[in-house]
């Protein structure tokens, strides 16, 4: 069955799915959609996801909205045994940080991220992107902890869990913000770094997003 992923590539949560598929080796048609590509407010693109929202895959004909949603279904249908475990209380293990990555991490990152980079300098709330900052250090500190025992957020292998936490970090590094480099979340990125897919998908130039409140 053929693949669609819809969505445009400078969108954070279409990373996370372009690197998963990067990842398994699928091939797909990727569809810009959203910001300046315009296109969510379509009856054909409300048809596949009512919120109006990316990133959205289509696989055969079977629609999938909501990234880690995409991703969960990836691992599942294709990334069996390494990326989607027999045992449920193995897939908690990266179960348990998708969602911490999605409830904390992203929060406060995109919260610094949108404020400090994508806000022009004369609009900037320099209030609500210190308390960003401060939460984000804390995250990655958390991280650096768990990760000084294992090379991976969910084991020795890489894994579905590093996904979406991982996905943050070459913009949390790149963005020209002078931000705390734990140590073992450093040596984390080095290791993902070397893999291709999180290279071609995640580690992609973003300065035409400065000072642009605009998608």
């Amino acid at each position: 069955m053929a693949i669609t992923l819809f969505g445009r590539r400078s969108a954070f949560n279409v990373q996370k799915v372009l690197w998963l598929l990067g990842e398994l080796g699928l091939e797909f048609e990727h569809r810009n959609a959203g910001g300046s590509f315009g296109g969510l407010d379509t009856p054909e693109f409300r048809a596949m996801n009512p919120h109006g929202r990316i990133p959205v895959l289509c696989d055969g004909e079977l629609v999938v909205w909501e990234s880690h949603s995409i991703l969960r279904y990836l691992a599942a249908s294709y990334g069996a045994p390494a990326l989607w475990a027999d045992s449920p209380a193995e897939r908690s293990q990266a179960d348990r940080w998708m969602d911490w990555s999605l409830t904390a991490l992203q929060v406060d990152f995109m919260q610094l991220f949108w404020g400090w980079f994508r806000t022009p300098e004369a609009e900037r709330d320099a209030a609500a992107n210190r308390a960003a900052h401060k939460d984000c250090a804390r995250h990655f500190r958390l991280l650096d902890a768990e990760l000084a025992s294992r090379p991976y957020l969910a084991g020795a292998q890489f894994g579905l869990a590093d996904v979406p936490a991982g996905t943050c970090l070459f913009r949390y590094f790149a963005m020209g913000l002078e931000v705390e480099r734990p140590p073992h979340v450093d040596a984390w990125y080095v290791r993902l770094a070397e893999r291709p897919a999180y290279r071609a998908n995640v580690m992609v130039p973003f300065d035409e997003l400065r000072g642009r409140l605009a998608f």
